[in-house]
Order: structure tokens, then C-alpha cells, then sequence
């Protein structure tokens, strides 16, 4: 913690003793400790305001991620269609193995690549978000 390290560079503690010492009020007997409880204070509420801007980031994403289905699935439908019947009729293919499927899924993955880029990295921010949201306050930070 930031009260805790000594700061040698600056001498704020020298400096502070010697106004301290050349100061004409009295000096409260807890003024150490409120001024360290001040600090804590201080950088837990900036930890705080990170937590803040990291789930709001989360929940953008999550709703960035619903807008682009959606205009993926208004601009895009046939393309969409296309991909997810071939996803799921290799699937459900019954006369042939999984080894006659693979070189069927290369091709379908060449040949949108772009579409399945695109998808995996917004069910990967999806994922990512969701943990995040959910356990993202039980991970101790550094």
C-alpha cells in the first residue's frame, strides 16, 4: 500500500516533520493515524472506481455484443442462415463419419472465415464479460 512504502526520493517525511516541529499548534495525538486512514481511503476509492469502470465496460460490451447479432442478423440473414444450416447439418449427418466431416468444415470455415472470426471473438468478449461480472470482485488484485 502506498502509506506502508517509505519515499525516499521526495523526503515528504523529513519535510513534514519539520513543519510540523515549526508549527505553533499542537499536533493531535492520532494525526498519524488519520492521515494514513485518509490515504487507505484515498486508494480504496480508487480501486473502487476501477471495479466501476470495468463492469460498465462489461455491460457495454454485452449490449455492443446483442447490437451486432442483431444487425448481423438484419444485414446478413442469408449468409447467417447459410452458415448456421451447414453448422448444424454437419451435425446431424448420419451417413458419414466424423473424419469425411472435417475436410466439409475446413471448407466451410475458409470460406467464411471472416463471418466466423467475428463471431468467435464476440462470444469470446461475451464469455469473458459474463466471468467478469461474475467473479471478476472475488479475484484478489495486486
Amino acid at each position: 500500500m502506498l502509506a506502508d512504502r517509505l519515499n525516499k526520493d521526495d523526503k515528504f517525511d523529513e519535510m513534514l516533520g519539520r513543519t510540523l516541529r515549526s508549527s505553533s499548534q499542537a499536533v493531535p495525538s492520532d494525526f498519524t493515524r488519520k492521515m494514513l486512514s485518509q490515504i487507505r481511503q484515498a486508494e480504496e476509492q480508487k480501486i473502487l472506481a476501477r471495479v466501476v469502470l470495468q463492469e460498465r465496460l462489461a455491460l457495454a460490451g454485452c449490449f455492443a455484443l446483442g447490437a451486432a447479432a442483431i444487425i448481423a442478423m438484419v444485414v446478413f440473414p442469408d449468409t447467417i442462415t447459410a452458415v448456421f444450416h451447414s453448422i448444424v447439418g454437419s451435425f446431424t449427418a448420419q451417413s458419414s463419419t466424423l473424419v469425411s466431416r472435417i475436410p466439409q468444415s475446413i471448407n466451410t470455415v475458409r470460406d467464411q472465415w471472416q463471418l466466423f472470426t467475428i463471431l468467435a471473438a464476440m462470444l469470446g468478449f461475451a464469455v469473458y464479460s459474463l466471468l467478469d461480472l461474475m467473479a471478476g470482485d472475488r479475484l484478489k488484485t495486486v
